[in-house]
C-alpha cells in the first residue's frame, strides 16, 4: 500500500477518537482510465474535512456530496458506482468505472480497536485481510496464506488485503538523494534517509522525510525493512554503500540497488565477495548500476531512473 492509505488511517483514528463519525471508502474495481487502483483508501468525516482520493480528482467532489446527502444515516456498509453507461452523474476519463465500498464507522471501542490492527498492519511486516460483510454485520481480519490480489468481492463480502506501506530507505545523502526522496514521495512511499554525517545532514531537508543520523547498515540491521521497502545506496562512498548492500541482501527488501558506472559495479560485486561474504545469488539480488538504462546525466535524472526502475520492479514488469 501506498504511504498516503497510512495517512488516511492515522486520520480516520484522529477523528474517531474525537467522537465523529467516520466513512472509510475503498476502491474495489476499476475498469479503464482509473488513477487510483483497488485497494485506495480514503476517509471522511464531512464534506469538509477528508484525506485521500479515490479517482485522483474525477468524482471526489461528488462522492462527497453523496455521502453527506445519502449515506449520513444509511447502512453501515454501502457500494457506490461511478462510470457505465447507466451513470449520469460523473464521467470517468476515457469510459473508466470504479465500484467503491462505503464503511460508516460509529466513534466507538470496536471502531478504535479496528482502525488501530489497520494502522499496526500499516506500520509492521505482516499483510493481513480485511472481511468486511456487505450486509454491514461483521467485519474481521484473516491471515493470508500467501501473495494475492489488493481486493476480492463475492455478492456477500469483499476481502481488502492491507500491508506494509511502500517505504524507501535512502543509503547516505547525496545531490541524487533529494529529487529520489522528492520522487519517491510523489509516488506515495515513506522516505526514511540515514546518512551519519552531520555536515551531509545539515542542508538537507525535505518536509515528511525522516531522517535517521546512524550508519544506514545498522538501521538496516535493526529490522526496518519488510517486503514492500526499497534500498538505495547512492552515495559514492564504498564505506557507507557497500555496508549498506551486506546488510540489504539479509533483509526481504523487494528492491536494493547501488550507485556507480558499470565499471564500478564490478570492482564493487569483487569487493562484496571478497570482503563482505556474500554469494552470486546475493549480489545478483543488487541492482548496480542502479536504475533504468535512461542514459542519466543529472541528479534528477538519475532520481528519476532509479524510481522508475523500483516502480517496474514494485509492479512486476
Amino acid at each position: 500500500m501506498q504511504h498516503l492509505d497510512l495517512q488516511v488511517i492515522e486520520r480516520a483514528l484522529q477523528w474517531a477518537n474525537q467522537g465523529h463519525v467516520v466513512w472509510l471508502c475503498t476502491v474495489l474495481t476499476t475498469f479503464g482510465s482509473s488513477p487510483r487502483e483497488p485497494g485506495a483508501v480514503m476517509a471522511a468525516c464531512s464534506k469538509e474535512q477528508f484525506i485521500g482520493s479515490l479517482s485522483g480528482g474525477c468524482i471526489e467532489e461528488n462522492f462527497l456530496e453523496r455521502l453527506e446527502k445519502e449515506i449520513h444515516s444509511a447502512s453501515p456498509v454501502q457500494l457506490i458506482h461511478y462510470g457505465g453507461e447507466d451513470d449520469d452523474t460523473v464521467r470517468l476519463p476515457c469510459g473508466g468505472r470504479l465500484s467503491v465500498l462505503v464503511e460508516r464507522l460509529e466513534p466507538s471501542a470496536d471502531t478504535l480497536i479496528h482502525l488501530e490492527v489497520v494502522h499496526a498492519t500499516l506500520m509492521g511486516r505482516r499483510p493481513l485481510i480485511r472481511h468486511v460483510l456487505l450486509d454491514g454485520s461483521r467485519k474481521r481480519f484473516i491471515v493470508p496464506e500467501g501473495p494475492g490480489p489488493a481486493v476480492t468481492c463475492d455478492e456477500h463480502a469483499a476481502y481488502l488485503r492491507i500491508g506494509p506501506s511502500l517505504r524507501l530507505i535512502i543509503a547516505g545523502i547525496s545531490t541524487v538523494a533529494v529529487p529520489c526522496a522528492q520522487f519517491a514521495q510523489a509516488l506515495g512511499f515513506e522516505v526514511i534517509v540515514c546518512d551519519p554525517r552531520k555536515e551531509m545532514r545539515r542542508d538537507f531537508n525535505i518536509p515528511g522525510v525522516e531522517v535517521q543520523a546512524v550508519l544506514p547498515s545498522l538501521f538496516i540491521a535493526s529490522g526496518a525493512c519488510h517486503a514492500a521497502t526499497a534500498i538505495v545506496a547512492l552515495t559514492h562512498d564504498p564505506r557507507i554503500d557497500d555496508l549498506a548492500m551486506i546488510e540489504a541482501v539479509r533483509t526481504d527488501a523487494f528492491y536494493i540497488g547501488v550507485m556507480g558506472s558499470t565499471k564500478t559495479s564490478a570492482q564493487r560485486a569483487e569487493r562484496l565477495r571478497r570482503s563482505g561474504g556474500l554469494t552470486d545469488t546475493d549480489i545478483a539480488r543488487i541492482v548496480m548500476p542502479i536504475g533504468l538504462n535512461l542514459g542519466s546525466k543529472t541528479p534528477a535524472e538519475i532520481a528519476l531512473a532509479t524510481m522508475a526502475d523500483i516502480m517496474r520492479t514494485y509492479r512486476g514488469k
